[in-house]
């Protein structure tokens, strides 16, 4: 963990683009943690996913029931540490291999964006790496919040002599060069909590990465991405956004509201007991009313000391009433924070639902009015080998940590103090995959 000393959560070697590997995604959820173990090999450009260097192949996934954690975050190290072993020791089984290290998604920690500009002299020549690191080094040079921790410094555009939306500014010719540059951040308590629990089942964290960018990586394709789209992972904890813009990722933001509040709410509303009112939001679950929803009646099973009493029985009308206003709370929230940022210039961009919430029967169709943009459900694209169980919303962020090392060489910063004592420090790594690459 000594990375977040420096400000920083740790950042994984780029893979190159000619080269295989093995990786392994974890996703630590409030409701679930997932592993995924994938194998990347290299293949040529393709007309669909572009971006994307390497075909993925999962050949080992396990999953079990989330322990020692609330609303992303652990709470209890111990029973984190066993869910962690349990869905870790299934995914390897699976794939007849020891893993060693994760990918890890954060989703906890109030992740916000800031954005950055800045510019240098060229003297009238050509753009080399070497530019590009100076100016992402001024770049970078902002005070980080106090109990904050950056997740991801990504240049959103470059530009010279005024001239912005430059994606790839090598060998071009100028005086001024410019970056605009994105900085996510989440607490680093919350990160620190997170890397204990897997370090201790003898793991080391490759990178962390805020979990709707995930999801993005797995689901959003390429024309999206340039258009402008925003990912709302709905999980059952929390509630996170990643909006892409010209196909990068320019904004990210969460709160602590999710299916499981639905979940306490169907509890409390009819009195059942927590595991019963899961069960039933997951086969009856809907937040839109049908002409026969009045008659159609749910059967709830009697709690604790009442266990004897019959079970009671409640139309689906009921319990829509029940759903419908905590769902509609927390798309106002995503619409209040997605008007905050540059995603709100263009009313029809699309929003993009992911996480096990947004499994609800008809969200799509109240997000789209309740949102006034086009919403659909994201699930994990190009992605080869995946589970049934893991194919939908709901492992989107686990599918996308498998994608997220073919996008890791756009994140730009060396951690603090230490790369100036070797020579492995961040862009060296880059510089070296530079060399690997081209």
């Amino acid at each position: 963990m000594s990375a977040l000393h420096y400000g920083l959560t740790p950042k994984m070697k780029p893979v190159s683009p000619r080269r295989s590997a093995l990786v392994a995604a974890l996703d630590i959820g409030s409701s679930k943690v997932a592993c995924l173990i994938a194998r990347l090999r290299p293949h040529p450009p393709q007309q669909v996913l572009t971006r994307r260097s390497h075909a993925v192949e999962v050949i080992g996934f396990g999953h079990t029931l989330a322990r020692g954690t609330k609303a992303g975050a652990v709470v209890n190290l111990a029973e984190a540490e066993e869910a962690i072993r349990r869905a870790v020791d299934g995914a390897e089984r699976m794939a007849s291999v020891e893993i060693e290290s994760v990918v890890l998604a954060i989703a906890a920690g109030r992740s916000t964006s800031e954005l950055f500009a800045a510019e240098i002299n060229i003297a009238g020549s050509a753009v080399s790496a070497g530019d590009i690191a100076r100016v992402l080094a001024v770049g970078r040079r902002h005070s980080l919040h106090e109990g904050r921790v950056v997740l991801h410094s990504l240049p959103v555009g470059y530009s010279i002599d005024g001239g912005a939306g430059i994606r790839d500014p090598r060998g071009m010719l100028g005086s001024r060069f410019g970056v605009d540059m994105h900085v996510a951040t989440t607490d680093i308590a919350v990160a620190r909590n997170l890397m204990l629990a897997v370090e201790r089942c003898h793991l080391a964290v490759e990178a962390m990465v805020a979990a709707p960018y995930a999801a993005g990586l797995a689901v959003i394709a390429d024309d999206e991405a340039d258009l402008g789209a925003a990912v709302v992972d709905m999980g059952a904890g929390t509630t996170t956004m990643a909006v892409f813009l010209r196909g990068g990722f320019v904004h990210c933001e969460g709160f602590a509201l999710g299916g499981h509040h639905v979940t306490m709410d169907i509890a409390r509303g009819l009195n059942a007991s927590i595991a019963n009112a899961e069960r039933i939001k997951t086969l009856y679950g809907s937040v839109l009313t049908g002409g026969s929803d009045e008659r159609d009646m749910i059967t709830v099973p009697p709690t604790g000391a009442e266990e004897r009493e019959p079970a009671q029985f409640i139309s689906r009308a009921t319990l829509v009433s029940i759903i419908k206003p905590r769902v509609e709370e927390i798309l106002e929230m995503v619409r209040d924070r997605l008007a905050t940022c540059a995603f709100a210039d263009e009313p029809r961009r699309r929003v993009i639902l992911t996480g096990g919430a947004s499994q609800l029967n008809g969200l799509p169709e109240l997000a789209t009015r309740s949102l006034g943009r086009p919403v659909r459900i994201g699930r994990p694209l190009g992605i080869a080998g995946l589970a049934d169980a893991a194919k939908g919303p709901a492992f989107a962020a686990a599918a996308g940590l498998l994608v997220y090392p073919q996008a890791a060489y756009l994140e730009h910063f060396e951690t603090r103090g230490r790369s100036q004592l070797s020579g492995t420090g961040y862009f060296a790594r880059v510089g070296q995959w530079f060399r690997e690459s081209f």
